[in-house]
């Protein structure tokens, strides 16, 4: 019975510009361990096992469209989709564009150089974010001093810092840790500095953006969220990814 009222809610708060029974979900791909694209050009990691999660929850088939980053939202106000699963942070100055669901985790960021480099060593020298996050607009703001080289994706700005092109990284931590440190690649490089998670700039954790006005599939999100948590779906999830709880305080 729910997922037939949560259908019909949807179909009534999407009009017919979506089927009730076909969302499309804008996913980034380039975010590890978040999303990734595998060899074969398909797009994984705990973004893309939420959204399938989330659907099933609520009845509904979800086709997962690869966005990148910088047109994610635009792809998004266009109706490319119907909502962003792509770790995105819920600031104020996004919810002036867009609407936000509920969290579905929150984690703090944090700067990756070489081993044994300090935040005070940073004036000077050259970080690497990912064009467009709440990292780019926390660097502009909190450290004037320090160059920055904006990116794409985050997989160009790790290849920058590989290369010496750039002398650290600023971006959430766990995609550091997971998509970067843990890795081959990841050798002789470390998290330096505090962990920063300043309401101001990084917002409340990572929501599922919608057009504003959509508040049946707002809502509908934010409940499937709550019953994926509530069955364990979630936390089967989270370990398949992390060995802690991702979804924060």
């Amino acid at each position: 019975m729910f997922r037939l009222t949560l259908a019909a809610a949807i179909a009534a708060g999407l009009g017919s510009a979506v089927a009730a029974q076909d969302l499309k979900i804008c996913v980034e791909g380039a975010y590890p361990p978040f999303s990734y694209t595998t060899d074969s050009g398909a797009v994984e990691g705990f973004d893309v096992d939420i959204a399938n999660a989330l659907c099933n929850e609520m009845g509904v088939s979800c086709e997962l469209v690869k966005t990148d980053w910088d047109g994610i939202i635009p792809a998004l106000l266009e109706r490319k989709c119907d909502a962003i699963i792509a770790s995105m942070s819920i600031t104020e100055d996004r919810k002036k564009v867009i609407d936000f669901t509920n969290k579905y985790y929150n984690t703090p960021a944090r700067f990756v150089g070489r081993e044994g480099m300090t935040e005070e060593e940073l004036s000077g020298k050259t970080v690497g974010v990912q064009r467009g996050t709440i990292h780019q607009q926390f660097m502009e703001a909190e450290f004037p001093d320090v160059s920055l080289n904006l990116y794409g994706s985050q997989d160009e700005a790790v290849l920058d810092l590989l290369a010496g092109r750039v002398d650290a990284l600023m971006a959430d931590s766990i995609a550091l840790l997971d998509g970067f440190l843990n890795t081959e690649d990841g050798k002789g490089y470390a998290f330096f500095g505090e962990p920063y998670a300043t309401p101001k700039y990084h917002g409340v954790g990572a929501g599922i953006g919608v057009r504003q006005g959509e508040e049946e599939l707002r809502n509908a999100l934010s409940h499937a969220i709550g019953k994926i948590r509530g069955t364990g779906e979630y936390q089967e999830i989270n370990a398949k990814y992390f060995d802690f709880d991702i979804y924060g305080g």
